[in-house]
């Protein structure tokens, strides 16, 4: 998953260790990654420094001090690695970016994810279609249940929907529906306020905690790395099909709706 929560996650981490320093070098490896040449992508990056770190939705953001973003997206089985030296020979990172006091930024997978620099107004027309961050601060339980109660369709297509929110994949979309005792496939406007009311604070409860233990992410951060990947073993309905309820106590089922898969308990999250 390269959802909210690891993309948070990695904001977090970097955040500290890598603003106010400066892009020294480049390292490409697999040039399908950028968006440029792999002379025009160092060329426009060493010498500049870093001023902060933000995330949109599943979007990791560099500031630059040129006015310019390095977009980084990472899909399942993308990571990054930070020190030094790479956890394994630099050939194994699509993508390095060396800062001045040593350390590295190591991106690694990229198979269809990418690190492309842009310029700013580029960026905001990319991610303008994007519907608003789940802890937005406009984004207040009044506003959710407004957005909510114009959306057509069901609960999980439009938890899932970019465009209604950013950052939330479908194995979180399942954890918060749980949390919510909410079923997937309720149609959005059948929803009471207080159903509304607890979604929006489930939302926020199950993907804070899954950033709070370092979401999903399989590889370490660092050689030292903190919590990273710690949420893995606290799903409570996604992938444990047949697995007791930790609520009630019936059984986890998986159902396909549209090729897309779906994990809930029917017992305590009743359709109807």
């Amino acid at each position: 998953m390269s959802d909210w929560p690891e993309i948070e996650t990695y904001r977090r981490l970097l955040s500290p260790l890598v603003c106010g320093l400066t892009i020294v070098d480049t390292t490409v490896h697999r040039i399908k990654s950028i968006n440029e040449t792999a002379e025009e992508f160092h060329d426009g990056l060493a010498g500049h420094k870093i001023l902060f770190v933000e995330r949109r939705g599943k979007h990791l953001i560099f500031h630059l001090d040129d006015g310019n973003r390095l977009l980084v997206q990472l899909m399942a089985g993308d990571w990054i690695y930070y020190g030094a030296e790479g956890e394994t020979k630099d050939d194994d990172y699509a993508i390095i970016l060396t800062l001045e006091d040593g350390n590295r930024i190591f991106f690694g997978g990229l198979r269809y994810g990418y690190v492309h620099r842009l310029t700013a107004k580029k960026l905001i027309e990319l991610i303008r279609p994007l519907g608003p961050d789940p802890f937005d601060p406009r984004l207040t339980a009044d506003s959710f249940a407004k957005l909510l109660g114009g959306k057509r369709g069901k609960l999980k297509t439009a938890l899932t929907d970019p465009k209604f929110l950013s950052g939330i994949g479908s194995g979180y979309a399942d954890e918060i529906l749980f949390e919510a005792e909410l079923h997937p496939g309720l149609l959005n406007a059948s929803l009471s306020e207080e159903q509304k009311r607890k979604l929006y604070d489930s939302m926020r409860k199950v993907l804070e905690e899954a950033a709070e233990n370092g979401g999903t992410a399989e590889h370490p951060f660092s050689a030292d790395s903190p919590v990273v990947g710690g949420f893995r073993g606290r799903f409570k309905v996604f992938e444990r099909e047949g697995a007791d309820c930790p609520r009630c106590g019936g059984t986890i089922a998986l159902e396909t709706v549209s090729s897309r898969k779906q994990y809930y308990c029917p017992n305590c999250q009743k359709e109807a």
